[in-house]
């Protein structure tokens, strides 16, 4: 049979070239028409939507953000064969794989309509959002690390700061993403059984401001996790440990807030001249006065030399003087607050510039 072919071959051999002229010519058109990609793309139509929460455990991760996602937005969404998901600390992340030969837009478009739905969940977390597309061939190296001596938050400042830079600086890396994380942070450590058996509540007012800039609804979604997370584990049905109020208040109700209060603890890491501390000062009772417990990187700590001057970077520091201001005997509380309310009451704004 190959015979047959070679002989025919020869003998028809101005046919031949002609036959092969043509499929050349098919082959360069066809060429300038293809995309342009070394490989093939293998990988079925895939869309992955991640949501971070940072403060947040693999576990609450997966109970309040992973299982609400997909049982009450993503289930049911057209063309879907394959749903995944999994939780780390502070992300969770679900990949939908579709049915091949659905249009990746129109695959897009269905996840994003759904998406817009999450408002209705627990706001413990950043809004979810889509990734963008990815090829079978977007990422080069996956690096883990792992150590017996090092925590997890010292870890996390080392592939930040050192890790990242230095394989950024690779000619050639396009970026290089950093999950699993912990930051750094500097916390005051609450205990609330100390505050169960003292009956003692922190008292956090965070007036509604700037809910628009990613940053401040970021700080609203950790802090309320971190708030619901204490309370539902230490608190009682007469008594939580803290009392998270999201809402902006008349003056005459905040100054009964100020005035219940034993304690002003207004710790700004860098402010101006803060009214909040001259507020509280204010408002309380001459005869029973709270203790004002002030950074000392406040402006009015220039002028109010009778509150506690705390230093914000210290924790242990801030646990020292709130405890001292809570055993503060009464004495004292009177001539401190008397002190303070009549710079108060001396200083304008105008002065004060």
């Amino acid at each position: 049979m190959i015979g047959s072919v070679v002989s025919s071959s020869l003998r028809l051999r101005a046919l031949v070239v002609v036959v092969a002229v043509i499929v050349m010519a098919f082959g360069v058109v066809s060429l300038r028409k293809m995309p342009v990609d070394v490989y093939p793309e293998i990988m079925p139509i895939t869309v992955s939507v991640h949501t971070e929460a940072l403060g947040l455990s693999a576990a609450e991760v997966e109970q309040l953000i992973t299982v609400p996602i997909e049982a009450d937005l993503l289930t049911g969404t057209p063309w879907v064969e394959v749903m995944r998901s999994e939780s780390v600390p502070g992300l969770s992340s679900i990949e939908m794989e579709f049915k091949p030969g659905t249009n990746p837009m129109h695959a897009r478009q269905v996840v994003q309509e759904r998406l817009t739905q999450a408002h209705a969940l627990p706001n413990v977390s950043k809004p979810p959002r889509m990734l963008q597309p990815m090829s079978s061939t977007n990422r080069v190296m996956l690096v883990g690390l792992s150590s017996k001596t090092q925590s997890l938050i010292e870890m996390s400042v080392l592939a930040r700061w050192t890790v990242r830079p230095r394989l950024l600086g690779i000619p050639g890396v396009a970026n290089v993403a950093v999950w699993g994380q912990r930051e750094r942070q500097l916390q005051v450590r609450v205990d609330p059984r100390r505050l169960r058996d003292a009956k003692v509540s922190l008292i956090q007012i965070s007036v509604p401001s700037r809910a628009d800039v990613p940053e401040y609804a970021e700080q609203r979604a950790s802090i309320e996790g971190i708030v619901g997370r204490i309370n539902g584990e230490f608190g009682e049905a007469h008594w939580v440990p803290i009392r998270y109020l999201y809402r902006g208040y008349s003056r005459p109700h905040l100054s009964q807030l100020y005035r219940a209060a034993c304690v002003g603890y207004v710790t700004p890491l860098r402010d101006g001249m803060n009214l909040v501390a001259k507020e509280y000062v204010a408002a309380q009772d001459a005869e029973n006065p709270g203790v004002l417990v002030l950074s000392q990187f406040a402006g009015a700590a220039a002028e109010m030399k009778d509150a506690i001057l705390t230093n914000p970077y210290w924790a242990d520091g801030m646990a020292r003087d709130l405890d001292r201001a809570l055993r503060m005997p009464l004495d004292e509380r009177k001539m401190r607050h008397a002190r303070s309310l009549a710079i108060v009451e001396r200083t304008t704004a105008q002065s004060w510039a």
